[in-house]
């Protein structure tokens, strides 16, 4: 009990009795899992919204083989070893093949493989 309900009881406190206590958590007892399932179905319901208002905002990037990209250095140094002064992009680099949506092969405009994929989240379109 708080300081305050000592003078002036709550109706909490009024209206308590053991018997009617233990009758209510038994009926919660009963509905946990109906309040789970409930929760689920709010949550689930929620993420999907949140899908549907970030889906509306994204705008797909259409790249193709043969576009020039730019590549994000912060990628490509994961030690972070560059500085803050050092270049966000890299590149121009040539896309040599599109081996699934999202995810390409690129090669220097000199004509040299890159090693690894990437992914076009990676990526941006360059434009001369």
């Amino acid at each position: 009990m708080i300081p305050v309900e000592v003078g002036v009881q709550s109706p909490r406190v009024v209206h308590f009795t053991e018997d009617n206590n233990e009758e209510r958590l038994r009926f919660l007892l009963d509905l946990v899992e109906e309040l789970k399932d409930k929760a689920t179905i709010r949550v689930a319901a929620y993420q999907q919204r949140v899908s549907r208002y970030y889906n509306k905002r994204v705008s797909p990037r259409p790249l193709r083989q043969g576009d020039l990209v730019l590549r994000n250095s912060a990628v490509t140094d994961p030690t972070g070893t560059r500085g803050k002064l050092a270049p966000a992009w890299e590149g121009p680099y040539k896309i040599k093949r599109v081996l699934r949506p999202g995810t390409f092969k690129f090669e220097t405009l000199g004509g040299r493989e890159i090693a690894r994929a990437w992914n076009a989240e990676h990526l941006r379109k360059y434009y001369q």
